[in-house]
């Protein structure tokens, strides 16, 4: 009897949504919120829509070393991938944010339903099995998972499941105690791309010069990070805000 069935992808990628939103107002609840109600709206309508772009434009990217790219694959299921949600939402509120005059760091809030929505997605990832190409290569470790050809691979989902609790643990702490302004998801959106980067070597994805198109995006993702952190530190003491 298989425990893999991909018609569970669905409805767990659906509670991931749920689950995050769920947490999400709890946590807006508890600690405030740095934008008012319209901008705040606002700026989850601009994530969703640059998060679906992202996500749909990367995952073409990451299948086209093996498969083409195609006008046709636009409309084809499948093809998303959580790094280009991540890069193409960030982005969107940024140029959101740019238009309408907002200075405010808002991603915090968000930091903590991430991790959950995204740990309840990879559970469904890993009960779909092979459908799904999420899983890693194969292993000879005694954890090494069959999905059904035959061959034990490292259970690359649970892994990920695993590091995020860790991490939404953490960032849930670094929540109640004071901190600059935007720092919480910062380290949220660094830590991801940074494991996706290392994890993505233990996947079976076609590559370009070592690395797949999801790891280049974590490479460029970080460098944006970086150079972004460095121009809020040129900011006037007086303009970083403190929660």
């Amino acid at each position: 009897m298989t425990i893999f069935h991909p018609e569970l992808h669905p409805v767990l990628e659906a509670s991931g949504y749920v689950g995050g939103y769920l947490v999400f107002r709890h946590e807006r609840a508890r600690s405030g919120d740095v934008l008012a109600i319209e901008h705040r709206w606002a700026v989850i309508a601009a994530a969703a829509v640059g998060a679906l772009i992202g996500s749909r434009v990367l995952g073409l990217l990451e299948q086209a070393p093996a498969m083409g790219l195609h006008w046709s694959d636009w409309v084809r299921p499948g093809g998303k991938t959580i790094v280009g949600g991540l890069l193409g939402g960030w982005l969107a509120v940024e140029v959101l944010k740019l238009c309408l005059h907002v200075r405010a760091r808002s991603g915090d809030l968000f930091a903590v339903p991430l991790c959950v929505g995204i740990a309840i997605g990879r559970l469904g990832c890993f009960f779909a099995g092979l459908a799904d190409d999420t899983y890693g290569v194969a292993t000879k470790l005694p954890w090494g998972v069959d999905f059904g050809d035959g061959v034990k691979r490292h259970p690359t989902q649970l892994y990920e499941f695993l590091f995020l609790a860790v991490l939404a643990v953490v960032l849930w702490k670094w929540q109640k105690r004071p901190h600059a302004e935007g720092q919480v998801f910062r380290f949220f959106l660094a830590a991801y791309l940074g494991w996706r980067l290392a994890i993505d070597f233990l996947k079976p994805q076609p590559l370009i010069a070592g690395m797949n198109a999801i790891q280049w995006a974590c490479v460029a993702g970080l460098i944006a990070l970086l150079l972004s952190g460095w121009t809020m530190n040129k900011l006037p003491a007086s303009e970083v805000q403190h929660v």
